[in-house]
């Protein structure tokens, strides 16, 4: 054989040997690739298999749709709002807060909805999706990194329709007298101190309600006397069915009558007699979240995000206003997570009405009762203030009302925090317009107290949407009644039967403190920065070192809104200039005060938004050029202790050094202190 044709023949052998060395080669690879592959996928399933809520699963078996809640890992930050001082301040910050963080992170996961051509609702007040899709769909949404949970969204019977209401005369026992329960809170007694819950609006999650019944018609946000306007001032968040009203209603409408008679207990009243309200001087606004007595939690979600910035009939929360917002909302409904309710979802929203200034009162359930029976969303949240019923006309708790303490999460959290008359309750029904009826439920003890609420905001603006602060009032002014049937040791208050006690509503507006000055400083610009010399208002009068040509400013800041109000030197050399006013503050503005003197400015006649009027009251400061030690001497002292501080950048604890108020302590601040040395006030 010719040797270069057994040499060719030689290497393609050699070749085709090598060609199949690599493919089993790559087949074992592959095969292990495939296997690491499979192993990946698997490990990524069970992951997104445990955000899926047991609910969704179930209900998506065997092929079925069902609707669930995607919630998106990214949430917002809404602990800024802690320092913000005004409802209008911290409305604006949480709802912005919310809405961006939903622009910022909702994109993609929508793109995917659209793509795959799912039925989806957005949500803001949560970064939240609402979906309605079968069990691949909730995987493959799960299976995202940036998904959280999924959550069901379950149909949730909180009442029978019909109600087992009892029909109503049309007029109450006796004329022009208020039902039992207002008059056992004492809200008439405030009635009589000039409080009805004037500028405070009531918002009320529930049924719906018949808004042209005669005793609710007239304090109806969307009622001007003559037309109806019902842009932010109503919701339907029924999107199917609907009862009686249908679905989206474009004007308030009550499927149940539930609604219509929580809604009659805050501010009720139809100027002949039937006085069922609270706060007959507050204004009212509206959010149907049940379907013939049916919630979901994205139908709750919905309402407490049109609460949070109400928008237009029709329109879309993109049109969110927070200056509409209500005051407080009034929830008398559950969310058992038995059912399929995810407690945590729920939870962000209570907490984000809270942080917006906003107060939420919430039934605290109608299954006593045992103990440990306040279980289910939103009566269980430390954010919302829980209402347990009593008897009408008695301290003795009903037989239905929730107890604590909380054991649904672990926190073991004292429930209900108040009481309130519950049983028996006549209110508007929506039958007509002059229909009432009687009910019984936590639900009919729950609108006393948020009536109760705008009287104490009506009669204290300064503990308007301070949530922690009215709660403390509402809590130590009530009517204590001791208990330890759900509580170790002896009887005691509070506890988890009757919470804090029986709402007293009088002694609470008694309780809270009276118009006052808080603070007083004496304030100057150094550069960019502004810094305050405290004038205590009763012991030693602090001391002005600070060289400004004789123009003084001293800022009194109170308890509440100031509106008017006079300053006049009574003792000292110099001028008032000017008053002005700024929400809690008065700004008193002072030409040629001379140095080395005690000047002392009494305030008269000043007033606070609720019409309570201050004592006259003087305030005392010392002028002293130079004095950085405040110890109403000039020295070397202070000569030394300006010359340590120069260049040094400016803050709280050595502005007075700033003798010249220029914004930078330096050698003539040093020279102007030293030229002042030996002066003095005795």
């Amino acid at each position: 054989m010719n040797t270069h044709i057994f040499a060719s023949r030689l290497r393609q052998r050699l070749a085709c040997l090598l060609l199949f060395a690599a493919a089993g080669v790559a087949g074992l690879a592959a095969i292990n690739s495939s296997r690491a592959l499979s192993r990946s996928s698997a490990a990524t399933e069970a992951a997104a298999l445990r955000k899926i809520a047991p609910w969704v699963t179930a209900h998506t078996a065997d092929g079925r749709q069902a609707e669930f809640i995607v919630v998106l890992n990214d949430q917002a930050d809404l602990s800024g709002a802690a320092a913000l001082q005004t409802k209008r301040a911290k409305g604006r910050f949480v709802r912005d807060a919310l809405w961006s963080k939903k622009q910022a992170t909702q994109g993609p996961v929508l793109q995917w909805l659209n793509d795959h051509h799912l039925e989806h609702r957005s949500f803001y007040i949560v970064n939240a999706v609402w979906v309605k899709g079968r069990a691949e769909d909730a995987l493959a949404l799960a299976e995202r990194p940036d998904i959280a949970r999924v959550e069901g969204n379950p149909e949730v019977r909180n009442y029978p329709n019909p109600l087992p209401a009892v029909p109503a005369p049309s007029q109450p026992n006796e004329p022009d007298t208020v039902e039992q329960g207002i008059a056992y809170t004492h809200a008439p007694d405030v009635w009589a101190m000039g409080f009805t819950g004037q500028g405070i609006v009531i918002g009320d999650g529930d049924t719906g309600f018949r808004w042209t019944h005669n005793a609710i018609k007239p304090h109806y946000r969307g009622w001007n006397g003559v037309t109806a306007d019902h842009d932010y001032n109503w919701h339907d968040a029924i999107h199917t069915g609907g009862g009686i009203c249908g679905p989206n209603s474009p004007q308030p409408c009550d499927d149940t009558g539930h609604g219509t008679h929580t809604m009659g207990t805050t501010v009720g009243d139809d100027g002949s007699g039937n006085q069922i309200g609270m706060a007959p001087g507050a204004q009212c606004i509206g959010c149907r979240n049940m379907d013939q007595g049916n919630g979901t939690p994205a139908r709750y979600m919905e309402c407490f995000e049109f609460f949070l910035a109400p928008y237009p009939v029709n329109g879309t929360p993109a049109q969110g206003d927070p200056s509409k917002a209500p005051d407080i909302t009034t929830n008398s409904w559950e969310c058992p997570p038995s059912e399929g309710c995810s407690s945590q979802t729920l939870q962000q929203t209570v907490e984000a009405q809270r942080a917006a200034g906003i107060m939420c009162v919430v039934a605290a359930q109608n299954s006593g009762p045992s103990c440990s029976t306040v279980q289910n969303p939103p009566g269980i949240y430390d954010a919302a203030y829980s209402i347990g019923a009593l008897n009408n006309g008695t301290d003795t708790i009903a037989s239905f009302s929730s107890r604590g303490p909380v054991t649904a999460d672990g926190s073991m959290r004292l429930k209900p925090d108040l009481a309130a008359p519950g049983t028996n309750v006549r209110s508007s029904y929506n039958s007509s317009d002059t229909s009432f009826a009687f009910l019984s439920g936590t639900s009919m003890a729950t609108p006393h107290v948020a009536g109760a609420v705008a009287l104490l905001w009506s009669a204290h603006p300064e503990l308007r949407n301070d949530i922690d602060a009215t709660e403390n009032v509402l809590n130590s002014s009530a009517h204590h009644i001791l208990s330890n049937a759900c509580d170790s040791g002896p009887p005691t208050t509070p506890n988890n039967t009757y919470g804090n006690g029986r709402v007293d509503i009088l002694a609470a507006v008694q309780q809270a403190p009276a118009f006052q000055l808080t603070s007083a400083a004496s304030v100057q610009m150094h550069g960019a920065q502004t810094f305050g010399v405290p004038l205590p208002l009763t012991s030693e009068p602090g001391v002005e070192c600070r060289s400004t040509g004789g123009h003084e400013t001293l800022v009194f800041t109170f308890n509440d809104t100031v509106v008017s109000g006079s300053a006049t030197l009574t003792s000292g050399t110099g001028t008032v200039a000017m008053t002005s006013f700024s929400g809690n503050t008065m700004t008193v503005s002072l030409t040629n005060v001379a140095n080395v003197q005690q000047i002392a400015l009494t305030l008269s006649g000043v007033t606070s938004a609720s019409s309570q009027t201050l004592a006259d009251t003087t305030v005392r400061m010392n002028v002293l050029i130079g004095d950085a030690n405040a110890d109403k001497s000039v020295s070397q002292l202070d000569v030394s202790l300006t010359k340590s501080q120069a260049g040094m950048a400016l803050t709280n604890s050595n502005f007075r050094e700033d003798v010249n108020v220029d914004g930078a302590i330096s050698q003539p601040d040093v020279s102007l202190t030293k030229s002042k040395s030996g002066t003095g006030i005795p």
